[in-house]
């Protein structure tokens, strides 16, 4: 399984949801909100000024590791 941007927060925890993590790392703590959850990586990025390239890499090497 690979992230890329366009994929949703929702689909990454349903992946494994130890990338949570990553995302609270990231600022983003809000992930249980319904609309949270529908956002892409790239759209909640740019809310809280995150380096997509960078989280979207972490997310797939933790998931290479975890999944």
């Amino acid at each position: 399984m690979t992230v890329t941007a366009d994929t949703t927060i929702h689909e990454v925890l349903e992946m494994d949801r130890s990338a949570a993590a990553i995302l609270f790392a990231h600022g983003m703590h809000c992930l249980g909100c319904p609309h949270a959850m529908a956002e892409s990586l790239a759209d909640a990025g740019a809310v809280h000024g995150v380096d997509i390239e960078d989280m979207v890499r972490q997310i797939n090497d933790h998931l290479s590791q975890h999944v």
